[in-house]
């Protein structure tokens, strides 16, 4: 069956995520790779916490809490200033390099974005990046976290177009396969080489990276 829309994840999938380390970095020399990486996994750790207790929080506030910890796991004193320069980099980060040629090449094809990240963060990155979407849609509408099912159903009501028609792409296999759960057809962007999470699903293709979407 032909697809009519391809969604996105956002962070990690479209947008590299530890181009933080630049600003990390300047802050803290020669720790930039660490904080980025601990950042990260408490940023998504905090988002499944936080949808198991029912107790939402935007992505941003949820960022800068993951921020704090991480530099207090690793001794690093952070100060506001910091912080909010650190926070910052999030609404500039890189798009990794094929993006803008996968993108060429989808025409004709509705795209969209659809991230745990709130509006205050998408919206400013997306334009920075200077993406064509037909539409970006944060969970913050539902207050509730990826890899929920109801997550995965905002796209189809947004798009207007039935699941079975929808390519999910990302780059986080967790992400993936809650879309593959839900009835998506689903692109895993594997640039690591990573193995696949045991979640009882598998991905319909697995790609080194966005240029080898093929519809």
């Amino acid at each position: 069956m032909r697809l009519e829309a391809l969604v996105f994840d956002a962070y990690g999938t479209l947008y590299d995520v530890h181009s933080v380390v630049r600003g990390c970095e300047r802050l803290f020399a020669g720790r930039g790779t660490e904080l980025s990486r601990l950042w990260r996994a408490k940023q998504l750790e905090y988002t499944w916490l936080r949808s198991l207790m029912g107790r939402y929080a935007p992505f941003s506030a949820v960022t800068r809490d993951a921020l704090a910890h991480a530099c207090e796991a690793l001794g690093l004193e952070l100060a506001r200033e910091g912080a909010d320069a650190l926070m910052a980099e999030y609404l500039s980060l890189d798009a990794y390099a094929e993006v803008p040629k996968a993108f060429s090449s989808l025409a004709g094809i509705k795209k969209a974005i659809l991230s745990n990240g709130s509006p205050d963060m998408l919206e400013p990155l997306v334009a920075h990046s200077g993406l064509q979407l037909d539409a970006v849609i944060s969970v913050d509408e539902l207050k509730l976290y990826k890899p929920a099912p109801q997550v995965y159903e905002l796209a189809v009501r947004r798009l207007d177009v039935p699941k079975e028609r929808i390519g999910f792409v990302s780059s986080n296999c967790w992400d993936a396969l809650g879309a593959k759960s839900f009835g998506f057809t689903v692109f895993w962007v594997n640039r690591a080489g990573a193995p696949l999470e045991r979640l009882g699903f598998e991905p319909d293709r697995v790609l080194a990276g966005l240029d080898e979407i093929l519809l």
